[in-house]
């Protein structure tokens, strides 16, 4: 069975869709395989990953949550063996209020993947910067969250609001829900600001903030405006190595 993980924060810019891609790449790469979800209406994963997110083709994450498409229809090959995808497009800001009358409306996506799941080992949700109902219904289907950050104290803000989406996601809607952790993303080790951060959040939430540090890449900057992960742009990258790191690190976790 499928494990799943959303990447979630609503705040923007930081690093969200990049960790989404590159994490499902890395996975991929090892030889699990993966399916990596695009949930957010920006569709930045979709087009990050070579397709086209104004594409009249209506094989995307809203025919699925609307219900005019099954899901495993909308599963789409990428460039990487054991990678597959489900993209996003704009329309996908409709289907908040299209979904507003389904009963159940915060747990579609988990019963569209309940049908696929048992084909992937790991199922990566990039989310919405947003805490909206498609971002819930991610919440929802998710085994477990992961929360990219950078290193700056404005960044830790809005924590809080998130962490307490989470709970209270878990109380009414998904009691297995975890917070796998905290990632740090954009990391500069000259920085002293990024050091005392990390130092700090470490401190503060023991036992959840990853040992991988997403350190700041050009390379990783620039794979998505070629359509690629930076596996497949540059795999000699340190923001490649990165991801890869990250990618074992979680393997540990779950024991596969």
């Amino acid at each position: 069975m499928g494990k799943v993980i959303a990447i979630a924060n609503q705040k923007g810019g930081v690093g969200k869709t990049t960790t989404a891609i590159n994490l499902a790449a890395s996975l991929a790469v090892l030889e699990k395989r993966t399916l990596l979800i695009d949930a957010d209406p920006q569709a930045n994963t979709t087009s990050g990953m070579d397709f086209n997110p104004e594409s009249t083709d209506k094989r995307t994450l809203y025919e699925v949550l609307i219900g005019q498409l099954a899901i495993e229809d909308a599963v789409r090959d990428t460039q990487i063996e054991h990678l597959k995808i489900i993209t996003s497009h704009i329309n996908l800001v409709g289907a908040e209020v299209e979904m507003f009358e389904i009963e159940q409306r915060e747990s579609v996506l988990r019963n569209a993947l309940a049908k696929i799941r048992s084909q992937f080992d790991y199922i990566i949700i990039d989310c919405a910067p947003s805490l909206g109902l498609i971002t819930v219904n991610a919440l929802t289907a998710a085994d477990s969250v992961i929360i990219p950050v950078q290193p700056e104290f404005f960044a830790l803000e809005g924590l809080g609001k998130l962490m307490n989406t989470i709970k209270i996601v878990q109380t009414r809607l998904n009691r297995n829900l975890s917070v796998m952790g905290f990632l740090f993303t954009m990391f500069d080790s000259r920085l002293r600001l990024h050091n005392q951060v990390v130092e700090e959040v470490r401190e503060h939430f023991s036992g959840m903030v990853f040992d991988t540090l997403i350190t700041r890449n050009i390379r990783l900057s620039e794979a998505p405006s070629f359509g690629k992960p930076a596996i497949l742009y540059d795999a000699g990258s340190s923001g490649a190595a990165n991801y890869l790191l990250l990618a074992q690190e979680i393997l540990q976790k779950n024991d596969r």
